[in-house]
């Protein structure tokens, strides 16, 4: 049996909706029932802001893979879905970046995907995905929210101050980006 500490954390939530599509990510970081940092940054712009993505995941992999996402969208400039894939056949097929634990989620003005480490490039039903440890509460709380009359940020936030009061490994200290679609 592992002693190793499980680190927990994060809610990333997209939501695309109108003219906007956003993603957003709170700042916790866990490790076992210790809050480490709550203001981290999880959601950042990449390929000079034309797409953003969020990461769950253990901080340095995530990392790894956002360099190595923003070297497929510089070889593959405004072809999301291709950098996407080829990083996924790169990750899965690659030694060191097959033990990396992490999921990402990246929009840019026509395509939302999540990645995995499985080799998996999906694109979301109905312009909303989450991921991490409160990724399904503020998933489910965006659905219910997408028929409101909201905007896709103000749906983000609610659903992520949904997923905050629920989740212990997530909490209210959000990092939101946005793009127009």
């Amino acid at each position: 049996m592992s002693t190793a500490p499980v680190w927990h954390g994060t809610t990333i939530l997209s939501v695309r909706k109108g003219n906007k599509v956003v993603v957003a990510g709170d700042g916790q970081v866990s490790m076992g029932d210790t809050v480490i940092k709550s203001t981290a940054r999880k959601v950042r712009p990449l390929a000079g802001g034309l797409v953003i993505g969020g990461f769950a995941g253990a901080t340095a992999d995530a990392f790894t893979l956002f360099e190595r996402l923003e070297a497929k969208l510089e070889q593959y400039p405004e072809q999301l879905m291709r950098a996407c894939v080829e990083l996924a056949k790169d990750w899965r097929t690659d030694r060191y970046l097959r033990k990396l634990e992490a999921m990402m989620i990246v929009a840019d003005k026509e395509t939302t995907l999540v990645l995995t480490g499985t080799g998996d490039v999906l694109e979301p039903e109905n312009g909303v995905t989450g991921i991490g440890s409160g990724g399904n509460y503020a998933l489910s709380a965006a659905r219910a929210l997408i028929d409101m009359d909201m905007d896709a940020e103000a749906i983000a936030r609610k659903a992520m101050g949904i997923a905050a009061d629920i989740c212990v490994y997530t909490n209210n200290s959000l990092t939101v980006e946005m793009l127009d679609v």
